[in-house]
C-alpha cells in the first residue's frame, strides 16, 4: 500500500452543471473511500476527472473509476478523464478501459469537450 497521500480538490467546471475533480497523488486501495465519497457526493451532470497529478493507480482505483462510469451511463451523466500519464494509460490499455472512457490530454481539452 502507498504511504503517499491523495488529495482531492473539487472546483466548478466550465459550464453550469459541470465539476472538475483534481486528484494529486496515487489512486490506490487505501485512498479509495475518500475518492468514492468525492465522486458520489452530489454527482454533477458532467464530471471532469483530472488525473494530471496521479503518478499511478492500482486495480482498486481503476475499478472505482469504471464503477462511476457505469453509474454515469445508467443515470444520463457524463465522465471525462483528463491528463492521464503514460503509466496509468498503460493500465487502461491493458484492461481495454481506454476504449470505454472519454479521455483527453488535459483540462483545456476537457473543457472544450463539455461544450
Amino acid at each position: 500500500m502507498s504511504a503517499e497521500p491523495l488529495t482531492l480538490e473539487s472546483v466548478p467546471g466550465p459550464n453550469p452543471g459541470s465539476r472538475i475533480l483534481r486528484l494529486t497523488g496515487p489512486l490506490v486501495l487505501n485512498h479509495l473511500f475518500d475518492f468514492q465519497a468525492a465522486i458520489r457526493s452530489d454527482p454533477p451532470p458532467t464530471l471532469i476527472l483530472d488525473l494530471t497529478a496521479v503518478p499511478y493507480m492500482d486495480s482498486a482505483g481503476m475499478g472505482a473509476i469504471i464503477n462511476y462510469f457505469v453509474s454515469c451511463q445508467r443515470n444520463g451523466r457524463r465522465l471525462i478523464v483528463a491528463g492521464v500519464n503514460g503509466r496509468v494509460l498503460e493500465l487502461f490499455k491493458m484492461t481495454k478501459v481506454d476504449g470505454l472512457l472519454t479521455m483527453v490530454p488535459g483540462i483545456a481539452e476537457a473543457e472544450q469537450a463539455v461544450n
